[in-house]
């Protein structure tokens, strides 16, 4: 029978999420509809809501869910997520937060394309669009699986109206929305379950945890060594290639203080976790079968992916139980509505304007962004209704985003005259072949290669193949990079082979993500090599991108928005103005007579003068 108390508890729940998303939709600037302002909040996201909405990248329902399943069925030594992506958090800060910021990108996959082009970005946009899609889809299945253990309601019905509220406000107000909504779910979960703990702990059902039978601390068995650092690198440093982690980058105001958001949120991942690693404990030292619960003992995989809202339910008072729940349902939706608006807005920026419609208005771009946002929950509705096996799927597409995505996003970031197309596409697909031939067991898919080690018993892969083929990607986009300029630039194959038109064959008006458009198109009149010359940072000066201010470069107490861009506009004019004078080899005489003449009277410029020009 449906509990009454509990459905009212997680309505009102639902609708103060609700409210604070609109209130927060309505800080969006009146009639700017930009793609910073809608999918960046228009880089002014403070101090205190980034930390929550930061440290919310990873804190969701599956992080909380899967962090107590992992103390109850193999110890905390095996529960490396909060640990993993703390650490994921601390060196995106340290390696990608700053240049990403500072280069005023506004999507993950932006310099990915400004080395690769535009087409190869979007088959790089598969395994991020999949990644978020499927997480989004399996939390939102928890939720329902969640909200059927406690209150007794049916999954589906919770399902679709999470999955439609989260849609809602995410629709109404973008990054915004998102933000502000992840401060009060933060709160609710840190809460929540911190006021379960006292009462299911003093259960007279909960043995001590000290009580050597209960084994909640683990080991790792020296057959699984290699295992274990290959999941905990797979964390670590495929925690970092994620959208939803980048879209909060990319909000800060300062690059500086996008760092420093990464360092705060690893703290608040490892804190975050206290109260489900204790609620997983007193999950493991609990005889179920002593207690309320009528299921099968011991518990099943099924019941063990439900260890939390278990305890809520069956050793807690419903009152308190009632706050857990509130606390389960505002972490799957903290997550869920990150996801919807990272994978729509890399539809509607990557794949739809940058491939598809390059002329495209901002405003079209953000209708795109809204219809997507629509699809990708519809998407991720559908499939926690319908495929059993949504961790399976997400894990997959988790592995990719390790092997394909961080090896690329690595040398674009850092190393960027090191790659080109050539070298992407190679190492995409040794990658992906690599981690297709280790198999998946949650999904039943058998193992083409049986590495070293392979347990016949759990069709498990023991050696650390994921991270070989991560490492045999970079190798791969590093080598095959080297080969084909080498190749081109020797001359030993002719520039007509340069096909994917990025080593020799560039034609004379690509345009990289970042050139200058629209406001800046009167820049980029100029022809050839004079217009190639400037990719990201554009010859509007080190303050501009895009013909936008860039606020990675203002100190946080700046200047008006319409006196620095005044200052900006002179300062682009008078570079441009220097640089066509260069260009065109024109000086001031010297009889200070205030009038022009050229060098040697002639047309073009010396070698000298034309590297200044560069």
């Amino acid at each position: 029978m449906i509990n009454i108390a509990g459905v009212v508890s997680i309505v009102l729940f639902y609708l103060l999420i609700l409210v604070v998303g609109i209130w927060a939709g309505r800080k969006k600037q009146s009639g700017n509809d930009s793609e910073e302002e809608v999918m960046l909040a228009g880089r002014s996201i403070g101090l205190f809501v980034g930390i929550f909405t930061m440290t919310a990248t990873w804190v969701g329902g599956g992080y909380i869910n899967g962090t107590a399943e992992a103390i109850y069925t193999s110890g905390l030594v095996w529960c490396q997520a909060p640990f993993g992506y703390a650490l994921s958090l601390v060196f995106g800060g340290i390696f990608f937060a700053n240049p990403m910021r500072k280069q005023g990108y506004i999507t993950m996959l932006d310099p990915l394309q400004d080395s690769f082009g535009e087409r190869m970005g979007g088959l790089l946009f598969l395994p991020a669009l999949c990644g978020e899609v499927f997480w989004a889809a399996g939390i939102l299945a928890a939720l329902g699986a969640t909200l059927s253990v406690i209150i007794d309601m049916d999954h589906r019905t919770s399902v679709i109206l999470s999955s439609c509220i989260a849609i809602f406000y995410t629709l109404f107000g973008g990054l915004y929305s998102v933000a502000y909504t992840d401060v009060i779910q933060l709160f609710c979960i840190f809460i929540g379950l911190w006021m379960c703990i006292p009462f299911a702990w003093s259960n007279e059902h909960v043995g001590s945890l000290s009580d050597l039978e209960v084994d909640w601390i683990g080991h790792v068995e020296p057959k699984k060594h290699w295992l274990y650092i290959d999941y905990g690198l797979l964390l670590v440093f495929g925690g970092i290639p994620w959208q939803v982690y980048f879209q909060r980058v990319l909000s800060s105001k300062t690059a500086g203080r996008a760092q420093l958001l990464s360092y705060v949120a690893a703290a608040g991942c490892i804190l975050m976790a206290i109260p489900p690693v204790l609620i997983g404990a007193i999950a493991k030292a609990t005889p179920w079968n002593e207690t309320d619960y009528k299921g099968p003992y011991p518990l099943t995989v099924d019941e063990t992916s439900m260890i939390l809202p278990m305890v809520l339910q069956y050793l807690t008072p419903d009152f308190v139980s009632f706050f857990g729940l509130g606390a389960v349902s505002a972490a799957v939706m903290s997550s869920a509505d990150s996801s919807v608006l990272s994978a729509a807005s890399m539809f509607a920026r990557n794949v739809y304007k940058l491939i598809f419609r390059q002329k495209a208005s901002e405003m079209e771009i953000i209708w795109v962004m809204r219809v997507a946002i629509i699809v990708v929950g519809i998407l991720a509705t559908i499939m926690a209704l319908t495929i059993p096996s949504i961790y399976g799927l997400w894990s997959m597409c988790s592995d990719l985003v390790y092997v394909i995505l961080f090896p690329q996003l690595l040398m674009v970031v850092h190393f960027k005259k090191h790659c080109n197309t050539y070298g992407s596409l190679s190492a995409y697909i040794v990658a992906l072949a690599i981690r297709l031939s280790g198999g998946e067991a949650i999904l039943g898919l058998a193992p083409l290669i049986k590495y070293p080690g392979y347990d016949e018993e759990t069709k498990e892969q023991m050696f650390p193949f994921r991270t070989m083929a991560m490492l045999l990607s970079l190798v791969t986009l590093i080598s095959v990079s080297w080969w084909t300029k080498m190749m081109f630039e020797s001359g030993k194959l002719p520039p007509s082979y340069d096909y994917f038109r990025c080593v020799v064959n560039i034609p004379e008006d690509v345009q990289r993500v970042g050139d200058p458009s629209e406001s800046g198109e009167q820049l980029s009149v100029m022809a050839g090599p004079l217009a190639r010359s400037y990719g990201a940072a554009t010859m509007a000066g080190k303050d501009e991108r895009n013909g936008r201010i860039n606020p990675a470069l203002e100190s946080d107490d700046d200047l008006p928005v319409a006196e620095a861009r005044r200052i900006n506009q002179e300062t682009a004019q008078a570079q441009v103005k220097k640089m066509l004078d260069n260009a065109t080899g024109v000086k001031p005489s010297g009889g200070g007579g205030g009038h022009l003449q050229t060098q040697s009277g002639m047309a073009m410029p010396t070698a000298e003068q034309d590297n200044t020009a560069f």
